[in-house]
Order: structure tokens, then C-alpha cells, then sequence
């Protein structure tokens, strides 16, 4: 087996708790850039001359853009320093926000988005930045925490956008984004230690290393099933709730809001998982994540006939807190499989959980028209059944911890 040295041996510069949080934050303040918009297409879409029928493309957009980035800037991971390849993405998406408050059109608007999705998967160089960077006894929590400041992001910028947008204008969100996020890479460039790889790649190989990692790891195939479907239900969840609870709760943007914020408490068991993770129980922590995003649809719907909005409001808790679990473990064990090819790795994961994820949205909105809260709810938890057959019957050990990897040390030369 080839001795990989652990960063605790390799990395002269370890990260302090306040690097962690810092990359914590940063994740969080650039992923919440491509759910901005995603509540203020009735807003944004006359402002800008956008009709009806093109006004649903900002949002699919920003969203293509993120996952091209994906596939062709996380790799490079692998190729080149990663702190400046976060510090370039987070750029891009500076330059993306101001264009987005300027556009006058939807031809400028759209093109800007495209640019901020494509430099907002900087955190997904980030998230495997913190795993190099911190030992293997503490990689599980590192991860835990840096995730659970993307997680903080995709759930807070809602409300945010929401609360912003009737008492500053829309333009105004993405400036101070624009103006937080300069801040970020200010304070990235003087507290994130450097990394650089090993490289001796060129581009197109690595491209080509990307797609091969799914087939040459069964683990990696595994994690990015299991987490494309957690990430579809999420996205289901959260285009069906907010209809639902308009419809069937009677309430407003602000109301909505609110329900996000407590939502967003999901993101507080990250540590947690982390914990599992670094004891090597990622096996019973990501089924029993599965188990309970099933029984957070099934339960959802029985609150929302019952017209609870407080048990509306735990099960919207409980379906954040198993993604969150998932997706931590599943990069706990994706990460533990080769140090030198984590860029890669990664980039196969979340392009698959990423594409496939996405679909969640259309379906959350296709079943609720169809039929309602519930017909949303049987689908998320046919996703998440679906998800916990296929574990029980075919996991068959690839989300068992993996062996650590061996510091090199003058006996294993």
C-alpha cells in the first residue's frame, strides 16, 4: 500500500481555529451568491425587461455556471497553489455580483450570472484545502465545520435576499456581497495557509483523471449516488415548502424567511458529524442520515395535514441535519482515498451530485402542481427510500472508514 505523508507531517503551516472558521465563512458568503435570486425572479425580471417565460433561466443559470466550474476549475486543485486559485474564484465572482447590480438587460444579467456560478465553486477548492490541511484525526471535524459554513450559506441567503431586497432594492444584496466577499479574500490571503500540490499533470489529463476517478473508485460512485439523492431531496424540500407554506399556512416573504432561519439550525449537528466521521463510524452515521431524511418527508406531510407549522419547521431541521451528515461523511471517505488526487476526486463527486441533485427542483415543483404538499412529500420520500434500499443492499462496505493515511517515517523508507 503506498505511504501517503499526513499533513500534520507535510504541512509546515497547521490551521488555527480562527483559519477554520474563516474558511467557514468564506464558503458560505460565496455559495449564498447563487441562491440570491432564486426569490426575487417576480422582482428582478420586470426590473430588467426579462419576461415570464426567460425570468426562470436566472436561476438556471447561475446554476449551469456552477457546475461547469465544477468540472473545469475544481481539478486544478491538483495543479496549481490552492489558496490563489480561491482567491482568483473569489474574484470572479466579485466582478460577477457588480456586474449582476449593474445589468440593464437580461442578456448582461444572465452573462454575469454565468460568471458568478462559475467562480463561486472556489468552495469547493476550499472544502479540500481544510481536509490537506488539518491531521487525519481531526480531518472529519475540520470538514464538518468549514461544510457547515457552505450549508449556513445556501440557507441563509433566502431570507437574506428577502429581507434586503423590500427595504434596499435588489441591486443593493449583490454590492454588498461583492463588497463582504473582498473582505473574505482580504482576510484569506493573510490567514489561509498555502498549498501547493504535487501536480506533474497536464490540464487535459487531469480532465480526463476526473471522469476516471467514478470508475476506478466504488466508494466514489457509492458517496456520489447516495448524496445526489440527498442533495434532489433537499432542493425538492426547499421549492415545495416555501408553495406550501404560502398555500397552506398562509404566510408571507417574511414568514418564509423566518422558516429558513430556523431551517438553517440543520447545519448546526455539522460538528457532530464530523465527530462520527473521525471515529470511523461514517457507516451507521450515512444510513442512519438516510433513514431519517425518508422519515422527515413522511413525517412533513403528516404535520402539514395536521397544520403544524412548529412540526413543519423540525422536519425541515431534521431533512438539513441528515444532508449535512451525508455530505460529511461522504467527503470524509472520498478524501481518505488518495491525498494527491482529492481536486479530482471531489470534482467527480459534486459534478454528479451536483447535475443529478439539481433535478430536485424541477421536481418539487412539477409534484406540487400536480398535488400539493403531499404529492412533493411522497416524492421525497420515495428518493430517500429509493437511497436506503440501494445502501442496505449494495453498499456492501464503501462507506465503512477507511484506513487513514500512513505518515511517512524513517522505518516504512
Amino acid at each position: 500500500m503506498t505511504a501517503f505523508p499526513s499533513p500534520a507531517a507535510t504541512n509546515p503551516h497547521p490551521l488555527s481555529s480562527s483559519a477554520i472558521l474563516l474558511m467557514a465563512v468564506a464558503c458560505g458568503v460565496m455559495v449564498a451568491n447563487l441562491y440570491y435570486a432564486q426569490t426575487l425572479i417576480d422582482v428582478i425580471g420586470p426590473e430588467i425587461g426579462m419576461s415570464a417565460s426567460v425570468a426562470g433561466f436566472i436561476t438556471t443559470l447561475t446554476q449551469l455556471g456552477y457546475g461547469v466550474g465544477l468540472f473545469l476549475v475544481v481539478p486544478l486543485a491538483d495543479l496549481f497553489e490552492n489558496r490563489r486559485i480561491v482567491l482568483i474564484s473569489i474574484v470572479a465572482t466579485i466582478f460577477g455580483c457588480i456586474a449582476i447590480a449593474l445589468s440593464d438587460g437580461p442578456g448582461s444579467f444572465l452573462i454575469a450570472s454565468i460568471l458568478t456560478g462559475v467562480g463561486a465553486t472556489g468552495v469547493q477548492v476550499l472544502v479540500p484545502l481544510a481536509s490537506h490541511l488539518a491531521p487525519p484525526e481531526r480531518q472529519g471535524r475540520v470538514v464538518g465545520t468549514v461544510m457547515s459554513g457552505l450549508l449556513f450559506g445556501i440557507m441563509l441567503s433566502r431570507p437574506i435576499a428577502n429581507f434586503l431586497a423590500g427595504s434596499l432594492g435588489w441591486r443593493a444584496i449583490f454590492l454588498l456581497s461583492a463588497a463582504l466577499m473582498t473582505l473574505v479574500a482580504v482576510a484569506l490571503l493573510r490567514a489561509c495557509p498555502p498549498r501547493v500540490p504535487k501536480g506533474g499533470m497536464r490540464y487535459r489529463a487531469v480532465l480526463a483523471s476526473t471522469c476516471a476517478q467514478l470508475v476506478q473508485h466504488r466508494v466514489v460512485r457509492m458517496r456520489a449516488f447516495y448524496q445526489a439523492c440527498m442533495f434532489a431531496a433537499f432542493n425538492l424540500f426547499w421549492t415545495a415548502a416555501p408553495l406550501s407554506l404560502i398555500h397552506d399556512f398562509g404566510l408571507g416573504h417574511a414568514g418564509i424567511g423566518a422558516f429558513a432561519l430556523a431551517g438553517a439550525a440543520g447545519a448546526l449537528i455539522a460538528p457532530v458529524a464530523g465527530w462520527l466521521a473521525d471515529h470511523r463510524l461514517t457507516q451507521p452515521a450515512s444510513l442512519g442520515a438516510l433513514i431519517a431524511l425518508t422519515m422527515g418527508f413522511l413525517l412533513a406531510d403528516w404535520t402539514v395535514a395536521a397544520g403544524s407549522l412548529i412540526g413543519f419547521t423540525i422536519m425541515a431541521v431534521l431533512i438539513d441535519g441528515a444532508v449535512q451528515i451525508s455530505q460529511i461523511t461522504g467527503q470524509k471517505l472520498i478524501f481518505s482515498i488518495d491525498p494527491h488526487a482529492r481536486g479530482r476526486i471531489n470534482a467527480a463527486y459534486m459534478t454528479v451530485m451536483f447535475v443529478v441533485g439539481a433535478l430536485g427542483s424541477v421536481i418539487g415543483s412539477v409534484t406540487y402542481e400536480a398535488g400539493g404538499w403531499s404529492a412533493s412529500a411522497m416524492a421525497g420520500v420515495a428518493i430517500g427510500g429509493f437511497a436506503t434500499l440501494v445502501f442496505v443492499l449494495f453498499d456492501r462496505g464503501a462507506s465503512a472508514a477507511l484506513a487513514p493515511p500512513m505518515a511517512i517515517s524513517p522505518s516504512t523508507l
